[in-house]
């Protein structure tokens, strides 16, 4: 059996689960409203204070699906009640990030500012010209916007410039050795 499907999702105070037909799944709480239509295979039901996930046979796609379902529906649970959020780094002589009401405008050594619109539901801010913080309900949309940010400009291995998730080690090459 699926070691992670197994276990119920609790439902916190605030939060409310809609379980459609066709295993469609909608989760409301104070951070927003987040819907998603689930694997047809697995059996989703709700009792008092919590969701369970049940999968109707032992075969391996079953069970693969099994732990995906459940993580899918407490990651939805826990974007409504606590939100996600992502930080990056911007390293490099000149590059910033500035909030704008589309989203943000970066600097990033080109010759023009790369103007970045943000996705419904996802709010960018950037405490200092060189960090941005990225948060949303969404998980997926969160690490999305994350991932598309970061490869503008990705980190190189020689002088480390571009932009990097905060923690992110990046390995550095040495340069030429020299001529004679």
């Amino acid at each position: 059996m699926s070691r992670i499907g197994k276990h119920p999702v609790a439902l916190p105070k605030g939060v409310t689960v809609t379980l459609h037909e066709g295993n469609g799944i909608t989760v409301k709480g104070p951070r927003g409203e987040l819907t998603r239509k689930l694997p047809s295979a697995m059996l989703v039901s709700q009792d008092a204070e919590q969701v369970v996930v049940t999968r109707p046979s032992d075969e391996a796609a079953h069970k693969a699906l099994h732990g995906l379902t459940r993580t899918l529906v407490a990651n939805m649970v826990e974007g409504v009640t606590k939100g996600f959020s992502k930080q990056l780094e911007l390293v490099g002589v000149g590059y910033k990030a500035e909030v704008r009401p589309y989203g943000l405008q970066l600097a990033l050594g080109f010759s023009h500012p790369i103007e970045y619109k943000a996705p419904a539901g996802i709010k960018l801010t950037a405490p200092q010209p060189t960090q941005i913080v990225i948060e949303g309900a969404n998980k997926e949309v969160v690490g999305q916007v994350a991932a598309e940010l970061r490869s503008l400009r990705p980190p190189e291995p020689y002088k480390g410039k571009g932009i990097k998730y905060v923690g992110e080690q990046i390995r550095r090459k040495a340069g030429k050795a020299g001529g004679k």
